[in-house]
């Protein structure tokens, strides 16, 4: 059973939603798989923030979550710099967004080109305000850099020196077990005290592996639930 037949039968609470009129509009627009009980989320996450260390979305896709977390960035005037990766390598795991093409002509290759493409015209549309710092690689690898402290150049040519803490990070890559466990393990590494991490698809009727992730989360005593909106926004204590 999915969390939305399970609101049916008032098994669970149902979500508090946020639907502004920017990002009801902004979704018209900009393709996503968007959870609307995330924006929620990250509104309260940046309505209670109290850290300057930078943000990190894992994950973009065609970047409607990343105009969304500028969104409130800018709104709750948050001066963190923001990082966001994705290699748009539709392989293993990830072929579940090709399988609905199959036999229409359409390639990893072009799809995955199609995707990064959109995410470019979308970000630079909706966040010239405040590109984030988006580095085309996955994340694994981006976190050996952080800890190397590597100075690198963007997509879109900024120049920047990783490492430091992170204060808040969205988990939407992989949703794979191994995968999801590997990025939790890699931001808790980094993520700073009392700070926040948002998983994507990690609603207690989720088929994939991040439920099991969010079971061994709780298992270590360091984290807690601040909701589950379905999915959970976790805040580490120690």
């Amino acid at each position: 059973m999915n969390w939305r037949a399970a609101i049916d039968t008032k098994i669970i609470h149902r979500p508090k939603y946020l639907v502004e009129d920017y990002v009801r509009k902004l979704s018209f627009v900009n393709a996503g798989a968007l959870e609307w009980g995330n924006v929620y989320c990250i509104d309260y996450v940046m309505k209670n923030m109290k850290s300057a260390a930078p943000f990190f979305e894992i994950g973009s896709l065609c970047g409607l979550s990343t105009n969304i977390i500028s969104y409130y960035r800018k709104k709750y005037n948050r001066t963190n710099d923001f990082y966001s990766c994705d290699k748009w390598d539709f392989g293993g795991g990830e072929r579940m967004y090709l399988s609905p093409f199959e036999g229409t002509g359409v390639t990893e290759k072009s799809y995955g080109e199609f995707v990064k493409q959109a995410f470019i015209s979308n970000v630079k549309m909706f966040s010239a305000f405040h590109l984030p710092y988006h580095i085309e690689e996955f994340s694994d690898q981006v976190f050996k850099w952080w800890e190397e402290k590597k100075q690198i150049t963007t997509m879109f040519g900024q120049q920047v020196k990783l490492g430091g803490t992170f204060s808040f990070v969205f988990i939407d890559g992989n949703h794979d077990y191994e995968f999801a466990k590997i990025d939790f393990e890699n931001t808790d590494r980094f993520l700073e005290k009392d700070g926040y991490i948002l998983f994507d698809d990690s609603h207690d009727f989720a088929t994939c592996g991040v439920p099991r992730v969010i079971k061994e989360m709780k298992q270590t005593g360091r984290y807690k639930v601040v909701m589950k909106n379905p999915n959970y926004l976790v805040q580490k204590i120690n």
